[in-house]
């Protein structure tokens, strides 16, 4: 196969002068070898797999039972996001908010521009144009990514609309945010993420790891995009979307706001239980989507993503039967063990490992044989539950947006906001248990709200804020809920089932949706009695049920002051709304 052209990025006919002009100056300052300008082909993404297994930094998988899937091992110090690490940089300090790490954008620009310098040495440049969203939707939007790691040149063509189309449309535009990214030496002391939302670009140095390396994912897509957004009138937000058909052909959208690692890709790709017959559900998103007020009065969604960049560990046949069919072909995964036949294993496969994510001979002395935080990198058109709709330049409507985290207490199974005033409260309280899909402690309460605690680009109370003037103009806003599939009894079992049977959860939301349900008025808003959710042929003690939608009304005295005081911190930038709406609450406890 012939190796696609290496050139240098002004020799390029069709790029635009703005991309040429950039290319050429992160050119002087970082001094590759040579320069490519990715088109996105087959051709090139074969010439780019085949490079990285000659040099081992990918390994293939057994091409039987995985076709066209590959293994990329991280370094050991460099397997989660480093929020720490990661800054806001705008000119002013109280734009950035207590919400974020803050530093000046020039002193900023000095840190990282004496990173980059020299930086690609030996190395060659990739320049990857990318689109987020379908290419033709007025919704999306366009970056570049600038890297020297041909293995981020390759995720991002699954993670994106990436290559010559992209470059077209930037073209048109003449608007693209600007990443430029270097592993730089993988040194721990020399490792940040630098985002200037007020230029539209990022800088990332020292990490390979896809949630700090793939810029197009959250710098952009939620950082960058947040500020894009309220500057432009729109959300940009961390919410899996899925389209809900019922058995009489009725076609609801949702998006639902987990923290990472709390359910999003298994509620996405859900599989309806044998007992609930004739419920379909397409996924249009796993992590990341773009919310636009339409001209009907109601709320569009799109998802500016084109693959996943799931969470291994936990996704098997039963958790996650789409997902585990998705993966068994053209995927990349990353920090997973191996068995000894080549395959890929996690926590909750069968069979045995015999590799460890760390590529020595498995001992459970040295830990989980999969780091916990593995993933897998594919596009999204390998879901058999794809949804056509994921490619409509429009977006679809959505009838309702669901918040929830990993909590143990408190939270009931599910209920439903008074009205969108109500609802952003709720989203703003979410609290949920830390997962491994960041650096620091495991399991604990951390306060999250709308789950964009680590990627909102602009300070909370300016968010809530924009969020309350988002639902003023929309005539036909979607229901807001809060979920909670974690809830457990005191010796530490879950409550509820979970995975498919989530679907009843989900029914009895579209029904109020729809008028068609009943609901119990309590303090914090309306939950189902047990008539009103369908639990047909699910095996769920009465007792469970009572627990699961219990309002423990001390407990919840409890919380909100602490929301309270958390919302002390953001001082004349919290919307007056979001305290009234809590003393609200506090008032119906009586």
């Amino acid at each position: 196969m012939a190796k696609p052209a290496v050139h240098p990025a002004a020799s390029s006919p069709d790029m635009p002068e703005a991309v040429a002009r950039w290319v050429q100056e992160v050119r002087a300052l970082t001094e590759p070898k040579a320069v490519h300008v990715c088109t996105g082909s087959d051709a090139e993404a074969a010439e780019l797999t085949e490079q990285l297994v000659r040099a081992g930094e990918l390994l293939p998988l057994n091409a039987e039972r995985y076709p066209r899937c590959y293994l990329y091992r991280s370094n050991p110090n460099d397997v989660a996001r480093v929020e720490h690490l990661t800054f806001v940089c705008t000119k002013s300090e109280a734009d950035a908010g207590p919400n974020n790490h803050w530093m000046a954008p020039d002193a900023a620009h000095r840190k990282m521009d004496e990173l980059f310098r020299g930086a690609m040495r030996g190395r060659t440049m990739y320049v990857v144009p990318y689109c987020m969203g379908p290419i033709d939707s007025p919704y999306a939007r366009c970056g570049v990514e600038i890297t020297d790691s041909p293995y981020v040149a390759l995720s991002m063509r699954l993670m994106t609309r990436m290559g010559d189309a992209a470059l077209a449309r930037i073209g048109r535009d003449g608007v693209f945010v600007r990443g430029l990214h270097s592993i730089g030496e993988l040194d721990p002391e020399r490792r940040f993420i630098m985002h200037f939302p007020e230029e539209l670009s990022i800088k990332s140095f020292g990490s390979g790891y896809g949630g700090n390396a793939l810029l197009g994912k959250k710098c952009h897509a939620l950082r960058i995009a947040s500020w894009q957004a309220r500057t432009e009138g729109w959300l940009a937000e961390h919410m899996l979307l899925l389209a809900l058909e019922s058995p009489a052909g009725e076609t609801h959208y949702v998006a639902a706001a987990f923290p990472s690692a709390c359910g999003k890709t298994n509620l996405a790709m859900l599989v309806p239980p044998a007992s609930m017959p004739g419920w379909k559900v397409r996924t249009l998103g796993d992590d990341i989507a773009w919310l636009h007020p339409g001209p009907d009065g109601r709320l569009w969604a799109i998802n500016p993503e084109a693959g996943y960049f799931g969470v291994a560990p936990g996704t098997n046949a039963k958790s996650n039967r789409n997902a585990y069919d998705m993966v068994r072909h053209d995927t990349i995964f990353t920090n997973v063990a191996l068995t000894a036949e080549g395959d890929p294993w996690w926590e909750g496969l069968e069979g045995t490992p015999a590799i460890d994510w760390q590529g020595r001979p498995y001992d459970p002395k040295n830990g989980p044989a999969a780091h916990p935080n593995s993933r897998f990198t594919v596009s999204a058109r390998n879901n058999p539950c794809y949804a056509a709709e994921s490619d409509a330049a429009a977006g679809v409507p959505l009838s309702a947006i669901i918040f929830g985290g990993r909590r143990r207490a408190l939270a009931p199974l599910v209920f439903e906001a008074r009205d969108w005033r109500h609802g952003v409260l709720v989203g703003a309280g979410v609290a949920s248990e830390t997962t491994a899909a960041i650096t620091g402690k495991v399991g604990v309460l951390r306060r999250d709200p709308m789950a964009m605690k680590p990627f909102a680009g602009y300070n909370f109370g300016d968010y809530w804020q924009h969020w309350l003037a988002i639902g003023e103009r929309l005539t036909r806003p979607p229901k807001l809920f809060h979920v909670n599939w974690f809830r457990q009894d005191a010796g530490g079992r879950f409550l509820w089932p979970g995975f498919g049977e989530n679907l009843r959860v989900l029914k009895w939301m579209i029904e109020r949706v729809a008028g068609r349900a009943g609901a119990l008025d309590t303090p914090i808003g309306a939950m189902p009695a047990r008539e009103d959710l369908d639990l047909d042929g699910l095996e769920l003690p009465p007792a469970s049920l009572a627990e699961l939608l219990a309002v423990d009304a001390p407990a919840w005295r409890s919380d909100l002051a602490h929301l309270a005081g958390e919302f002390d911190q953001y001082g004349a930038r919290l919307p007056p709304v979001m305290r009234r709406e809590l003393d609200e609450v506090l008032k119906r406890f009586g």
